[in-house]
């Protein structure tokens, strides 16, 4: 019997998320890991892999082959989920890229939001970005994670079409906080992103452009909501 391959702690926090018995669409599946370990366990029935580039998606093709999981994963090479109907998926899983490239693909794909799907979202850079497009395109973050992989923080996001209190300049940044809350890694990343926040600053601080003064403003607001919300997390944590 073949030995089921184990996934990174990133793949496999996302994984966590996916609803049991859902049909699922993984945007950018890369070598189709995600897909294949979810059907192969049993906890997705089906499911459909898109991706842009021809070679990863050939290895994903592979993979399932090798699990003789080739009849309950469709892949597809398209952009974002223009080849997916909105009956195909309840469950949208678009991981490792860019925020603004993650929300590019929302906004091109309304039936998500409309149905009422779920999305497990995880941006390599730009999550401040992607914050902001849910928060200002209706839709709801319900959860956010925090993983740990090889010294590297990466935040998964839980999110559906839906309402919500606007986020501030600062929760933009590092997501909304309540001391009930089990998220032992969140000090360390309040404070990952009030040194990148100081950074962006310090960076704009000289410039005479004025699209860079708003930045420069709204870095420092943020900033100093961000230094009040770790004041506020350590305390919590003494409770």
């Amino acid at each position: 019997m073949k030995r089921l391959f184990s996934l990174s702690p990133r793949l496999q926090a996302i994984a966590d998320l996916v609803p049991a018995g859902a049909r699922m669409a993984d945007v950018g599946t890369d070598h189709g890991r995600l897909p294949v370990w979810l059907v192969q366990q049993g906890q997705i029935p089906s499911a459909v892999a898109t991706d842009l580039r021809p070679g990863p998606l050939s290895r994903g093709k592979a993979l399932a082959d090798r699990w003789e999981l080739s009849d309950r994963i469709s892949f597809r090479l398209c952009d974002g989920l223009t080849a997916v109907s909105s009956e195909e998926a309840e469950v949208i899983t678009i991981t490792g890229m860019g925020g603004e490239t993650i929300a590019e693909i929302l906004q091109a794909a309304p039936w998500v939001k409309e149905k009422g799907c779920t999305c497990i979202l995880q941006a390599m850079s730009g999550m401040e970005g992607l914050r902001r497009y849910l928060s200002e395109n209706s839709f709801s973050i319900e959860r956010e994670i925090l993983v740990l992989e090889e010294e590297t923080l990466y935040v998964i996001l839980l999110a559906k079409g839906g309402e919500m209190p606007p986020l501030s300049e600062g929760e933009i940044w590092v997501g909304r906080q309540q001391p009930t809350m089990k998220m032992p890694l969140r000090g360390r990343y309040l404070e990952q992103e009030l040194g990148r926040l100081h950074w962006a600053a310090e960076g704009l601080s000289h410039s005479q452009r004025e699209e860079d003064k708003e930045k420069y403003v709204r870095f420092l607001q943020a900033a100093q909501e961000v230094e009040e919300m770790k004041k506020e997390w350590d305390q919590w944590q003494l409770c």
